[in-house]
């Protein structure tokens, strides 16, 4: 499969601590790739690397063979990398669709065309990208109103606004019903199909992880230390130490 993403030797240490170390792997085209491990394990600051919050301390990151390691977060959007994150971050003032709207006016670089009438700028596109969240009927209501699990389909059709090639997904589904977890994980892998994008996620609902992933990865204390499919992952005797000090880490009649 054609790579989007490689990720080399990946360092980042704080005054001797060593928060990610040397990590190595790619996530192919219209893979959907789970990034695991306990807290602490470096998810986040991995994440951080990838999308410019962070500047590695040694590495490299490769967007479809481009060299992006260190550029900044709006240089590395602009090329086609989008995110979503833990805490949503809509605008509660405005309605569902509007909110799209203005994700849609800064990608085409048109922020300065607010005003009376900015409301009809780009709608029945913001109108589709609903419509594949499944939040078209919620188009004209406040997001200050919304149900958390709304909120965070609208937080992912606002990053399908600038037809991102890889998306990052911290933990998706945190603060959300059994359910809607299920249905947001199901939804995020139909776009990964139909549009093939790809997709690298953290997450700590194993149900999830293993019942949408294509492959998974774990790390540990900074060490990746699994890469894989799901029975590769679930029988790996490293990973099972490290989430149940040396036991059976799924059942084998889990979703995977």
């Amino acid at each position: 499969m054609t790579e989007i993403l490689r990720v080399e030797n990946l360092r980042k240490s704080y005054s001797g601590f060593l928060a990610v170390g040397g990590v190595s792997f790619s996530v192919a085209k219209g893979e959907l790739k789970a990034l695991i491990g306990p807290n602490g394990a470096g998810k986040s600051t991995c994440f951080n690397m990838l999308m410019g919050q962070l500047k590695p301390t040694a590495g490299k990151v490769f967007l479809d063979g481009e060299d992006i390691t260190g550029r900044k977060p709006r240089d590395i959007w602009r090329k086609g990398v989008g995110r979503t994150f833990q805490i949503t971050g809509t605008y509660q003032s405005m309605t569902v669709v509007e909110n799209v709207q203005m994700a849609l006016m800064s990608h085409h670089r048109r922020i300065f065309s607010l005003g009376p009438r900015a409301w009809k700028i780009y709608r029945d596109e913001a109108m589709s990208l609903l419509e594949t969240v499944a939040m078209k009927n919620q188009a004209d209501r406040p997001c200050s109103i919304l149900a958390y699990g709304d909120l965070k389909r609208l937080e992912l059709a606002i990053a399908l606004c600038h037809k991102p090639r890889l998306l990052l997904m911290d933990e998706p589904t945190a603060g959300m019903a059994p359910s809607a977890r299920i249905e947001l994980m199901q939804l995020t892998a139909d776009i990964v199909r139909d549009q093939g994008v790809s997709v690298l996620f953290t997450e700590h609902d194993m149900d999830v992880v293993f019942a949408h992933s294509h492959h998974i990865m774990v790390l540990n204390r900074g060490e990746l230390i699994a890469d894989g499919n799901a029975a590769q992952v679930r029988n790996d005797p490293r990973v099972q130490e490290v989430y149940l000090g040396g036991g059976t880490l799924f059942k084998e009649n889990s979703h995977a």
